[in-house]
This record gives C-alpha cells, structure tokens and sequence, in this order.
C-alpha cells in the first residue's frame, strides 16, 4: 500500500492474530502498558465482537484503532498512531473508520474514555461530535514514563496535591449514532 504522508495514502484494514506481532511492537514503542498479555491481545484480535482496523505504511503499521460491539452501544477501546506519523490526519481516519463500523453494527452510540490530560485525543473526538458524559475520576494509573509521552495538558487529578502518584481521571464521551425519533404526540 501507497503511504504518501497523507490519509489518502492509507487503506483501512482488518487486522487479525496474524498481525499480533505488529500491533504489539507498535504499543510497546510507545510504553504502552498493555491492559493484558499477548493472550489476551490475540483474542481480541479473534473476537467476532470486536475489530481491529490498522493503517499500513508498507509493510508496518502506522495505527490502529480497537471497536468492540456492545448489546446497544460500540466501544472505542484504543486509537494509537505511531509518532512518525502523527500530524497527518491518520487518527481521524482510523475514527471515521470506526464510527462507520459502530454504525454498520446499528449502534445507537459510540462510547469512549480518554485520559483528561489527553488535550490532542479530546479535540479530535470533539472535532468529530463526541459530547462530555461525564468524568471517572482517578481512574487511570500514572503514566509509567512521563518523559515518553507528557500529558499536553495539565490533566484532572484525584487524590491529595497531584503528586507523581496521582491517578489521572477518565474522561467520559459519547456519539449518538442512531437517528433521532421525532417526538410522538
């Protein structure tokens, strides 16, 4: 596939348990603490509930995103674009691609959490409709190398005076998918 430094240049693509290897090298060069093991990340991979879409630069994956199928409601679980690639649009693309996923599956809403801190993610779910549900408040653990990935703004903090053991709160944000009913009267 062509990877021209623009979105264009991209093709959606399923992954599966063949591209493990991939997806646990690009989460593993940003310290991402997985919230499991390569077990657990295959069967997402496997798991008719879910997809895992991933752009492609050549023969490496420049992101992914993580959609799970809910009785009423899709999940966006994880939307990570490797550091080269950033700044050229890929996120949304991998968002647009979910979104058109969640509404494939007849979904009346698209759910996700972010870190509050995560100034960059926040605006582009923002930018793409997702409204504030709420806040979970220090629901994420401290980043395990704050050098590697800063927060680019000064996040919500649970717990006494934000110290370096400070958990991060969650953000809660939502898309209505469904068309709206008219009201009935």
């Amino acid at each position: 596939m062509s990877a021209e430094g623009h979105p264009e240049g991209f093709t959606p693509v399923r992954l599966t348990a063949a591209d493990l290897p991939c997806v646990s090298a690009l989460e593993a060069a940003h310290g991402w603490p997985t919230a499991g093991s390569a077990t657990q990340l295959a069967a997402t991979l496997n798991d008719e509930a879910c997809v895992v879409v991933g752009l492609m630069a050549g023969e490496a994956l420049a992101g992914y995103a993580v959609v799970v199928r809910l009785p009423f409601e899709a999940e966006l679980q994880a939307i990570l674009v490797d550091d080269a690639w950033r700044g050229r649009g890929l996120a949304r693309r991998l968002l647009t691609t979910v979104v058109a996923q969640a509404r494939v599956w007849s979904s009346e809403r698209l759910l996700l959490e972010v870190r509050a801190g995560n100034a960059p993610a926040i605006a582009l779910y923002r930018g793409a409709g997702f409204r504030e549900d709420g806040i979970r408040r220090g629901y994420y653990a401290p980043r395990p190398d704050p050098a590697q990935s800063p927060p680019t703004a000064t996040p919500r903090q649970a717990g006494a005076a934000g110290g370096d053991d400070a958990r991060e709160d969650a953000l809660l944000m939502s898309l209505p998918l469904a068309a709206e009913e008219p009201a009935s009267g």
